[in-house]
């Protein structure tokens, strides 16, 4: 079995530095050979550009433009009226990616708008969320970068996101129809809303292209105190065959550095 490949989440590791650019040489100095962020779009791409060459780095993964996020907005995929906005923020973000190297990106939902309730609006932003991921298909497809959904728990972290649960995701997919628009996986996410890890593992591991982790409830490291066995999922995933990345989205609990013992473990034993 091969070992699992890990990234390093720079919107959320190695925060201690203030941009994005001195993160991806911290990433590398901690052994990390691959790098996935949200939002980038703040910083000079020409300025990441030479960080990641000269890091030695790969970009895997990033976020399309989360929107006015002053008023609160999270992503534009499936909120209405927001179709001219989501297609220019695709833009921004293929743009983003082509620079990188990046060949996946996240098509983030968004949120179910500010005075609507979920169950009126819920038919509609499904239809929204579809034709856009076909668009997106489409324009990812010319550029050879995959497009992924991820659902985020709406007990917990954003109660008012859309695309809440595993099961609402394979769904959409289903209807896209789109070979290169695929499932992001986070576990934090997914055992809040469903758990049944294994179970929905090996039931949508066809459709899974990427996977983030964080143990629940903290969001911390995968080795603090918590509900998941990381030993056992590492073991399952290794298993099925997996082959993509693991982003470390997680709030590490004191510094970066000191928190990456269980990976530095995880390389040890594997000699990666």
């Amino acid at each position: 079995m091969a070992p699992l490949k890990f990234c390093a989440n720079l919107s959320w590791l190695f925060t201690e530095l203030p941009d994005f650019s001195q993160r991806m040489f911290a990433a590398a100095a901690a052994g990390f050979e691959a790098v996935e962020a949200a939002w980038l779009y703040d910083s000079d791409l020409l300025e990441l550009q030479r960080a990641k060459e000269a890091a030695g780095v790969e970009v895997v993964l990033i976020n399309t433009p989360p929107g006015d996020v002053q008023s609160g907005e999270a992503g534009l995929a499936a909120v209405p009226g927001r179709q001219v906005d989501f297609r220019r923020g695709l833009d921004l973000a293929v743009k983003y990616a082509n620079g990188l190297g990046c060949k996946r990106i996240h098509l983030m939902a968004g949120r179910v708008p500010v005075g609507s309730h979920r169950g009126d609006v819920a038919q509609e932003m499904e239809g929204v969320f579809v034709q856009n991921l076909k668009y997106a298909a489409d324009i990812l497809l010319k550029n050879g970068i995959t497009g992924f959904i991820e659902p985020i728990n709406t007990r917990v972290t954003d109660p008012i996101y859309f695309l809440d649960s595993p099961h609402q995701a394979v769904a959409i997919l289903e209807k896209v129809g789109k070979p290169n628009i695929r499932l992001q996986m986070d576990v934090f996410h997914w055992q809040i809303m469903d758990g049944n890890l294994t179970q929905n593992l090996h039931k949508f591991f066809p459709l899974i292209g990427h996977i983030q982790i964080a143990q629940v409830p903290g969001r911390n490291e995968p080795n603090s105190a918590g509900e998941l066995n990381y030993s056992y999922l590492f073991s399952t995933l290794e298993k099925l065959g997996y082959q993509g990345y693991i982003g470390c989205e997680y709030k590490p609990l004191g510094s970066t550095e000191d928190g990456l013992g269980w990976l530095k473990d995880y390389w040890t034993i594997n000699k990666q």
